[in-house]
């Protein structure tokens, strides 16, 4: 190489000579879009910065399901005794349908809380008088409502335990005063020990649910307050007194189905599980409407004359108490267990 005016010896046409040939081989690499974003981290088009990003970044995120969505994602079950069969709600004559022995009628909130979000599919199962042992065994010819849940379900309702407490006797009790019965708080030692052994068996219970359907979320409805505390609550023989103490025992009642189902979830929750289990208390969803009141959403006592025993509908929510527990589920869908469900989109 010569350059004009400059003189070089021989070292120095050497390096002039190397550094011309660097001087090529550099020139079309820089001038190369690819070349240059790859080995300088400049002038990369905008699809290749993308690329050499960040591979986590890169990924899609993952978004979190609300809970009306994790509950909708799949099948809809509604399960538990006469409170969710909708026993006391007939509207029609096929809801008085003798040979009908779980007494699941038309008006019962499940089928309200079915419309109300867009489940694949749903099903009713609740059976008049399970308790947790017939809930896994079986009752009236019907196999074991365990069996009608998989791992599908995304929603189940459920509402058991007054059957184990045995609150109908317990109301018999109250309402039939003979001379040779026990007046109505005497049953509290039989109700308090039938309530430990209840505070033994849901746990299991709802252990088998979560078991079964480990993405659903679980809503264990308590049972509602009854009576309004006055005189003459409709002629059902039950002085204020019979009534608050009626109303207590109703109260213990939810406040154990409130602590096995908080348990329940606690230990869902600290497993990373995707399901949960939830209450959704009753209690004061018939305020100023319960049994005496001039609205009521719960029947009254209601006798057979023929076999001079109560009817089963007694004490039992009405249709208008049905839709009152409808509204209830269908808030608790909404709001959720309190807590993140392990669900994503």
């Amino acid at each position: 190489m010569r350059i004009p005016g400059v003189r070089f010896g021989p070292r120095g046409r050497a390096v002039a000579v190397l550094v011309g040939l660097l001087a090529v081989a550099i020139t079309p690499l820089v001038a190369l879009p690819a070349v240059r974003c790859e080995v300088f981290g400049a002038g990369c088009p905008a699809k290749m910065k993308v690329a050499s990003a960040d591979p986590a970044r890169a990924q899609p995120q993952r978004r979190a399901l609300t809970p009306a969505e994790a509950a909708a994602q799949g099948t809809y079950v509604a399960l538990g005794d006469s409170y969710s069969s909708g026993l006391g709600a007939e509207a029609t004559v096929a809801d008085q349908n003798p040979l009908e022995r779980c007494q699941r009628t038309s008006k019962a909130y499940y089928h309200q809380v079915a419309k109300s979000f867009p489940f694949k599919g749903s099903a009713f199962w609740a059976c008049s008088g399970a308790t947790t042992r017939t809930f896994l065994s079986g009752k009236s010819g019907e196999p074991s409502q365990l069996t009608r849940i998989d791992a599908n379900t995304s929603l189940i309702t459920i509402s058991v335990g007054g059957n184990d407490v045995g609150f109908s006797k317990v109301l018999a009790g109250c309402v039939v005063k003979l001379p040779w019965s026990r007046s109505c708080s005497d049953q509290g030692r039989d109700v308090a020990a039938r309530m430990a052994e209840l505070r033994r068996t849901l746990p299991d219970l709802y252990s088998k649910v979560t078991a079964k359907s480990p993405k659903a979320r679980v809503i264990v409805m308590g049972y509602p307050r009854a009576f309004s505390e006055a005189d003459g609550a409709g002629g059902d023989n039950l002085s204020v007194a019979d009534q608050q103490w009626l109303n207590a025992r109703a109260r213990d009642l939810n406040e154990l189905i409130r602590q096995t189902t908080a348990e329940a979830d606690q230990r869902i929750a600290a497993t990373g599980g995707a399901g949960s289990v939830e209450f959704a208390d009753a209690y004061s969803t018939f305020a100023g409407h319960e049994v005496g009141s001039s609205d009521p959403y719960m029947n009254g006592l209601a006798v057979s004359v023929s076999a001079l025993a109560a009817e089963p509908r007694s004490f039992h929510p009405t249709v208008r108490g049905h839709e009152a527990l409808a509204r209830l589920f269908v808030d608790q869908v909404g709001k959720g267990p309190g807590r993140p469900l392990n669900q994503y989109r």
